[in-house]
């Protein structure tokens, strides 16, 4: 005897015209817990095509958007099995939703259960390599780029001994030793925020993070920096989104676009920061009225250790590691980021996260998926 349970539509839970109630297969205890533990993207799926539940790597991936099987192909074989009730394996080139910019070889290997409901495990083929590479190219950046301040301190330490006598140069060479050690301290960091990032899963500390409270402690955190470097921060108005995804890591990819925005800002001038919800996509913009980028260093501002002006950069403690982790941020939530740039007028960068399905409450069951680079989108305000 198969068990049911009753689901409402998304247009009563939005406010619509009341449907009646569907009936659906339920999803047992012991399916849901088999699925917490297996590596791959997982659904559950009703005959009709309605998604049941989701693990939290599957909405990270945007297979899932309200309730329902965002790519064509994988909805197209869900409705083939419930059809015959054959289970299939297929590889799949697709792109990723919704901002179908990148795309992705998966695995996909689909089977009806006893319940009547469809079950979807997703597997991404080319993950192994992708990470195999980053990390060598990650290691050998990391190599060069701490011979600059190492050799930079060993330098002033023989200054310091050469000088001994001479106490103002000995100052002098000390708070240049002191300049040098925090930017090593800072790029020490950095370097191990984006190895976290480039190995990790936020979908398994994955927590609701409503917009607005993330923007305001953001904007607490850098608030100081603008104070002194006399640079205000305007708040945009409320925007009641909710994200699913880790609340560090976004605070992190916020945090870094503001304190770029202020570091490359003049006295006297603002830098805005305003969140807006579009079919589905939460949008944070930071606005400056800084010196802006040129066009032919737009699409590598978000390399690893890369540096439009390598001596403002050292000026402003920059490490050159701050926008390649926002990426791997939107990245590792299933976004984007983007940026409008004009020099002498400023920059505007855009997180673009894909909001919180509340159809899908409690579905967070983890697995490991990783995805691919983001767009640089030049020339239009966005």
């Amino acid at each position: 005897m198969v068990t049911l349970v009753a689901l409402r539509r998304r247009g009563e839970l939005d406010g619509e015209s009341p449907r009646s109630a569907a009936i659906y297969p339920a999803v047992s205890e012991e399916i849901v817990r088999i699925l917490s533990i297996i590596p791959s993207a997982s659904l559950v799926v009703a005959p009709d095509g309605t998604v049941l539940r989701a693990s939290s790597r599957a909405l990270t991936l945007g297979i899932v958007n309200r309730s329902s099987v965002a790519v064509p192909d994988i909805a197209e074989i869900v409705m083939k099995v419930a059809n015959d009730g054959s289970p299939r394996e297929q590889v799949l080139r697709v792109r990723r939703p919704p901002l179908g910019r990148e795309l992705l070889e998966v695995k996909v290997r689909i089977a009806p259960l006893n319940s009547g409901a469809i079950l979807v495990l997703i597997d991404d083929l080319a993950e192994e390599r992708r990470v195999d590479a980053v990390r060598r190219d990650f290691v050998a950046n990391v190599s060069h780029e701490l011979k600059t301040p190492v050799g930079a301190l060993s330098l002033l330490a023989e200054a310091v001994l050469s000088a001994a006598d001479d106490k103002e140069q000995v100052e002098h060479f000390a708070e240049k030793m002191q300049a040098e050690a925090k930017r090593l301290g800072n790029l020490i960091q950095d370097v191990i925020d984006l190895s976290r990032l480039q190995s990790d899963d936020p979908m398994n500390r994955a927590e609701l993070v409503e917009t607005d409270q993330l923007i305001n402690r953001a904007i607490e955190e850098v608030r100081t920096l603008a104070g002194g470097l006399g640079v205000e921060i305007i708040r945009g108005g409320p925007e009641e989104s909710v994200i699913l995804g880790d609340r560090g890591q976004l605070l992190t990819a916020l945090r870094n676009l503001l304190t770029n925005a202020i570091s490359y800002s003049a006295a006297n001038t603002s830098v805005s920061v305003t969140a807006r919800e579009i079919e589905g996509i939460v949008e944070i913009s930071v606005k400056d009225a800084g010196i802006g980028i040129p066009s032919h260093d737009l699409d590598r501002i978000f390399e690893r250790f890369y540096r439009i002006d390598p001596a403002r950069s050292r000026g402003t403690g920059g490490t050159g590691l701050g926008l390649a982790i926002v990426k791997h941020v939107c990245q590792n939530h299933g976004g984007e980021v983007i940026v409008w740039s004009e020099v002498g007028t400023g920059s505007t960068f855009t997180l673009r996260l894909p909001s919180y399905d509340p159809m899908l409450e409690g579905n967070r069951a983890s697995s490991e998926f990783t995805v691919e680079p983001l767009t640089i989108v030049k020339g239009a305000k966005s």
